[in-house]
């Protein structure tokens, strides 16, 4: 079984996730509900998979990410939260975060989240967003895309190209697990769901086309 760290200071929600998880198949070696005890616990038990809550009792989570990957280098700390600010997401992720994940998803699929995160992938999943017109879904994009670095652009713009994971780390000089993290960034930002709604959406709304003039970062 695999052994998984729950980071959470609501202590009602803790239980009852450990609970479903071990359901799953995974075996929660314990919980904790503040930045110091995560690291303390991550230092002691060095287990597979970390579950971080963003708000714990002393702290941000995702502020205390490099500390805590520093803790148990080979824990996958995927962040469980309530926040789905595409800047926090952006944040986590460049900090090395295996993954992000709603609060509001189901059992089923945090425990598919959790078996794909093992197997090397960087997964997101929040909310569908919802109650966009087609008339007003132009601008929208380009407000969505006005948040991307320039280098998730140049991802994008391969993604338009049909560019795979290996071409698009040659094109750009950097490694897969970064190409595979802005490619993450970038969905989450524009709020799709895979490469080829991504590239769709962008040709679409002529984001190449018509840059916005928000672009920082790299």
């Amino acid at each position: 079984m695999t052994d998984l760290l729950l980071c959470d200071d609501h202590t009602v929600f803790a239980d009852a996730l450990s609970t479903v998880l071990t359901q799953h198949g995974f075996t929660v070696r314990g919980v904790a509900a503040t930045v110091a005890g995560a690291v303390a616990a991550l230092r002691g038990l060095k287990p597979d998979l970390c579950l971080l809550d963003r708000t714990l009792a002393d702290g941000d989570g995702v502020a205390a990410l490099g500390e805590l990957i520093k803790a148990s280098p080979h824990t996958k700390i995927l962040v469980l939260t309530a926040d789905e600010n595409p800047d926090t997401v952006t944040r986590a992720l460049e900090a090395g975060a295996a993954g992000y994940l709603h609060k509001t998803g189901s059992v089923t699929a945090l425990a598919q989240a959790l078996r794909r995160a093992l197997n090397g992938e960087v997964v997101v999943e929040l909310p569908n967003r919802v109650g966009r017109t087609q008339s007003s879904e132009v601008g929208d994009a380009h407000r969505l895309a006005a948040h991307l670095t320039p280098r998730e652009r140049q991802c994008l713009a391969l993604l338009v190209e049909g560019a795979s994971t290996v071409a698009m780390q040659r094109r750009m000089g950097i490694s897969s697990t970064t190409v595979r993290t802005h490619i993450q960034a970038l969905l989450t930002k524009l709020g799709v769901h895979s490469r080829l709604e991504a590239a769709s959406f962008a040709v679409r709304n002529r984001l190449l086309v018509d840059p916005p003039h928000r672009a920082t970062g790299t």
